[in-house]
């Protein structure tokens, strides 16, 4: 199940998922992981049957449009599409707050799974948290 954040105990499960995949797997310094746009910024966690937050992502305005960001899952659930059904959920929000583009930092090893999902690569390869990375964008 996933489900817009909207307490204390969310937003918790969202950056302990956060904590998991960027700093402790990728090794994403932890002091870089949180930022100023947390408080404004619209959160998404996915929950498993057990109760166990395993998905999260957010997105905020940036420009005129919706940029995603801290895409992240859990080792342990990174199959039978929970990627796609939190994509999808993450457009479904920000399509009712009213936005009509998505765009989204993507690691280049996920390139392909945004692009199976309608985005497409914009620009130059780049690095960020010494990752890979490349813009993308959706209209929804």
């Amino acid at each position: 199940m996933f489900k817009k954040v909207t307490t204390k105990d969310e937003l918790s499960d969202a950056f302990s998922i956060r904590r998991e995949v960027f700093v402790h797997e990728q090794g994403v310094p932890i002091e870089n992981e949180l930022d100023s746009y947390e408080e404004v910024a619209t959160h998404i966690v996915g929950y498993a049957e057990n109760g166990e937050p395993f998905a999260v992502a957010r997105f905020r305005t940036y420009e005129d449009v919706a940029k995603v960001e801290r895409v992240a899952i859990k080792s342990s659930y990174r199959q039978g599409g929970n990627g796609r059904q939190l994509m999808q959920f993450v457009e479904e929000v920000a399509q009712k707050e009213g936005y009509s583009t998505l765009v989204l930092n993507a690691q280049c090893q996920a390139e392909h799974f945004y692009r199976s999902l309608g985005y497409e690569a914009e620009g130059e390869v780049f690095l960020e948290e010494n990752i890979e990375h490349i813009r993308m964008t959706k209209h929804i």
